[in-house]
């Protein structure tokens, strides 16, 4: 369960870009991360905090 004091807030969403792709950012609340589907990556949420550095983000398998 997510603690509400720490969830992510969904608004970020319309401010945050993909830093490699500068492209839109989609919400996987049951990972808790931000995909980039055209760079293939998953940025982890961390204490609500989306963590937005490539070396901290996760492949995508195709």
């Amino acid at each position: 369960m997510t603690d509400p004091n720490t969830a992510f807030d969904r608004r970020m969403l319309e401010a945050l870009v993909c830093p490699v792709t500068h492209g839109r950012l989609e919400y996987d609340a049951k990972a808790q991360e931000l995909l980039s589907r055209s760079a293939h990556l998953a940025f982890p949420i961390r204490n609500g905090i989306p963590v937005m550095l490539v070396d901290e983000a996760r492949r995508l398998d195709d």
